[in-house]
């Protein structure tokens, strides 16, 4: 369901790759995805009708975060970490171990290009993840074209077809010394990072030497294989035997506040990022070494082999504080992931600027709208009523206070009704006026802009017959209209009690109605609590031998009937109550529960 908080977020949302985490109302992670455009595919969860299984993980999303990557390819390889890491409910498909393919040279004698969804630390050289099989499959399979290794999978006695046909090195046919191996093996590494031009240059000859033979269906061949390069190979991430432990800081600085944000690569995997944000009161360099040296000093922060910043960081002092290598990387992939942090931390502290700033037209620019529709000087603080009761018993009445257009709760109320016998909407109303406003004058306090009745003209009309003709008070007083779904529709206000019309779109409106929900469930709240512990106590005031002080040591004890149904005798004889007493009143309780 899609709240203020996240519909603001979406709308920050960059076009960019990377992956996306989405929360429960716990904090949890509920489910881990990426994307090639992080605006378009998260903003598909909130913006489209969905069913089964996506439906419900919809419904449970209250937060989401996001991390850029520099590629589509890096995102998948970060969303298989996160997941393998946090074990998302929703994410089936990754809980144990990666359904994503790679593509690997294996670390023997003759080795072989083949296909593996595990990584592991065995000198090997793995590129991926593909999004499927099938891609990891053509791409192996023009590999062997193009550049073959060993296809069999054992040393056979003679040639197979595959060396024949050219897509196997031959180490059946013969000795295969190390450096054509090392030789196809680095075209290979080079050409799935990326650089494809040598290959396509060649194979353009291939497919126009066969041409020129007519051989046709070669040239096609060749002609094929350029294209499925041009359309599917790109830039891949290469696992290499260089497993190093490194973290990355960067940093960003805008209006006081900086944003810095640790990358963590481990066995050459982007696993874990962790940000934060702070007022900057030194230079940014000096305020990330300080979080770099402090950050470390948390046992629960492993320190890595290798550490790299900003070069505008002196990296010189921060090694010798902390005892680590400290690099600032010019140039390579390490600069780009450097460089990477760096955008994350921006983005990051953007986007808090800019939640911060529509939170502030939500709440400023509502009250100004407000102010504007009913014809009043800047509304600055403005409380609410509302009453509950059930049939008359138990009433109450409750009162809320909104200040700059956010809840300020501490000035929130409570009040049972002394002077009213059943459902009396304006004698209500004229008790709870009074108590309130009498008391703010006796104690010189300041009063509100506006006071909103959660009724109509009864309420309304009662509250100013009080505050003018008793208090002598000119406080402006409207009432919160409902729809037909118990929904604030508009407001009555003025002399005549006219309507205030209130464009559903404007934020006027959506703080009217704020208000409104609120009032109500704090009202509906206090009287669901006044009732059960009016009942807890009628019920035990019908026990012989429950005086006032015993009734109060069972109240102040359990304070629940459910609790003193769950407690034994023994339970109660510890308050120093007597056993008989102690067991009528188990015995009441219990007949009490049989016939309810």
């Amino acid at each position: 369901m899609s709240t203020e908080l996240i519909d603001n977020k979406l709308s920050l949302l960059p076009d960019l790759p990377g992956c996306y985490i989405m929360k429960n109302q716990e904090g949890k992670i509920i489910y881990i995805g990426k994307a090639k455009n992080l605006k378009n595919r998260v903003r598909s969860y909130f913006r489209s009708s969905h069913e089964g299984k996506t439906e419900k993980l919809v419904q449970e999303i209250v937060d989401f975060e996001t991390i850029i990557t520099g590629s589509d390819k890096e995102a998948l390889l970060l969303e298989v970490t996160l997941i393998q890491k946090h074990q998302p409910k929703y994410n089936i498909r990754l809980k144990r171990g990666t359904s994503y393919p790679y593509l690997k040279i294996t670390n023997e004698k003759d080795p072989k290009l083949i296909i593996t969804s595990e990584v592991l630390q065995d000198g090997a050289h793995y590129f991926g993840p593909y999004p499927d099989v099938f891609a990891a499959s053509e791409t192996q399979q023009l590999i062997q074209k193009i550049y073959p290794l060993r296809k069999c999978n054992g040393h056979q006695k003679r040639a197979c077809l595959y060396y024949h046909i050219g897509q196997c090195i031959g180490p059946c046919d013969h000795e295969i010394p190390q450096e054509e191996y090392d030789n196809q093996i680095r075209k290979i590494r080079s050409f799935l990072n990326g650089n494809v031009q040598d290959i396509k240059r060649d194979l353009k000859a291939n497919m126009d030497e066969a041409a020129e033979e007519m051989n046709y269906e070669r040239a096609a061949e060749f002609r094929d294989q350029i294209a499925y390069i041009e359309k599917t190979v790109e830039k891949q991430s290469i696992i290499s035997n260089n497993f190093m432990p490194r973290d990355f800081f960067n940093y960003y600085m805008d209006k006081g506040w900086i944003s810095i944000q640790v990358f963590f690569v481990r066995q050459a995997t982007l696993i874990k990022r962790e940000a934060a944000m702070f007022p900057c009161y030194d230079p940014p360099e000096e305020e990330l070494m300080s979080y770099i040296v402090q950050y470390y000093e948390d046992s629960n922060n492993l320190m890595p082999k290798e550490i790299y910043v900003p070069e505008t960081v002196d990296t010189g002092v921060l090694s010798e504080a902390i005892d680590v290598k400290v690099l600032s990387p010019k140039r390579g992939r390490k600069k780009e992931l450097l460089d990477l942090t760096g955008k994350n931390s921006e983005l990051a502290l953007k986007e808090k600027f800019r939640l911060i700033e529509m939170n502030q037209r939500k709440t400023t620019g509502a009250i100004q709208e407000l102010s504007e529709a009913m014809g009043l000087p800047y509304i600055e603080r403005i409380e609410s009523f509302d009453h509950s009761n059930i049939q008359g018993t138990n009433p109450v009445s409750a009162m809320i206070a909104f200040k700059d257009g956010k809840p300020d709760k501490t000035n929130y109320r409570k009040y049972k009704i002394r002077t009213v016998v059943g459902s009396n909407e304006a004698a209500t109303t004229q008790e709870v006026i009074r108590r309130r406003y009498s008391r703010l004058l006796k104690e010189g306090k300041p009063m509100p802009d506006l006071i909103l009745m959660d009724g109509g003209k009864i309420q309304v009309n009662a509250a100013k017959d009080v505050l003018v003709n008793e208090l002598a008070l000119d406080i402006p007083v409207a009432g919160m209209v409902k729809d037909n779904k118990h929904r604030t529709a508009s407001l009555i206000f003025g002399d005549d009690l006219e309507i205030v019309v209130l464009d559903p779109r404007s934020q006027a409106f959506h703080l009217v109605q704020r208000i409104q929900e609120e009032v109500h469930r704090f009202a509906i709240t206090f009287h669901r609590n006044v009732r059960s512990k009016n009942s807890f106590t009628s019920k035990l005031d019908d026990i012989e031998g429950v005086g006032p002080k015993t009734r109060t040591k069972v109240l102040r004890h359990f304070k629940s009937m459910k609790r003193l149904k769950e407690a034994d005798i023994e339970d109660i004889t510890k308050l120093g109550i007597a056993q008989s007493v102690a067991v009528r009143i188990k015995e009441t309780l219990a007949d009490y529960q049989s016939n309810s």
